[in-house]
């Protein structure tokens, strides 16, 4: 029994493991695509400036023949000046423009390197890891939701462990066919006048046997032999491990935890 239960826990740990790094995979996806947006935008940037500075570059080398062919033909100082003056403001414009060129290239390498590493986060985040579930959020809601959709696939017998019979409501077991014959194992306290009220109204059915399991300390579900779904409850209202599974190996490993609420509960 212990080793099974160990077993189970594992299962249920890797189930929600895998939850866990899929939505980090996804959030590192995300992350990887805005860093190739900015990656791409920057490279824009950089092809601009480059194009900037080679059209600085062609106008300070006409500037250049310009004032050695003012310079020869002896025209007037002044204007000689006034060319000068000018190609001394381009060179400075130039200057600013590679320095804002080489500003851009180490964000553009450090953009890269960025993107490299998340690129290496998520490939590691596909990778097996120990992670401490203790404290991990699933509610009843979810697990009873998920139950009625495994249900509506039912076609000749289930097995269902719920902590109270209260919690029988929420799967509509009225909607299945007369054909599934259902063994319930649920907590009722007959002092109660609605546990007293639902269970009338659940033994009226030919097709449903209930019995009285007073731990009220798991979900189970085992349709057909072929799905399982086993919900272990925590300290807290909403933290509760499961496991969800289709898999002949596994639902043979489980079905003996799966069937024990069954087996140790009472009839009524």
């Amino acid at each position: 029994m212990d080793n099974s239960y160990e077993i189970k826990k594992r299962l249920e740990a890797k189930d929600s493991l895998i939850k866990l790094k899929d939505e980090q995979i996804k959030a590192l996806e995300e992350a990887l695509k805005v860093k190739d947006e900015q990656i791409e935008t920057l490279e824009k940037t950089i092809k601009t400036k480059d194009d900037g500075t080679k059209t600085l570059e062609k106008t300070l080398k006409l500037k250049d023949e310009e004032i050695k062919k003012l310079s020869s033909a002896a025209i007037d100082p002044d204007i000689v000046k006034e060319k000068e003056e000018a190609i001394s403001q381009l060179k400075k414009e130039l200057e600013i423009l590679n320095e804002e060129l080489t500003k851009a290239d180490e964000e553009l390498e450090s953009l890269e390197l960025e993107n490299e590493k998340l690129r290496q986060d998520k490939s590691s985040s596909t990778d097996s890891a120990i992670v401490d579930f203790t404290k991990i959020q699933i509610p009843k809601s979810e697990i009873l939701k998920k139950m009625r959709e495994i249900l509506e696939n039912s076609i000749s017998n289930v097995t269902i462990v719920v902590p109270t019979i209260e919690d029988l409501q929420e799967l509509y077991l009225y909607e299945l066919r007369s054909s599934v014959s259902m063994k319930i194992a649920c907590s009722i306290n007959p002092g109660i006048s609605e546990h007293s009220e639902l269970l009338e109204e659940f033994e009226s059915l030919d097709n449903i046997s209930i019995r009285n399991y007073e731990r009220g300390d798991r979900f189970v579900l085992t349709r057909d032999g072929e799905e399982l779904l086993i919900a272990v409850r925590g300290n807290s209202e909403n933290n509760n491990l499961v496991v969800h599974t289709k898999d002949p190996k596994h639902f043979k490993l489980l079905n003996s935890i799966a069937t024990e609420g069954w087996i140790q509960s009472r009839k009524i």
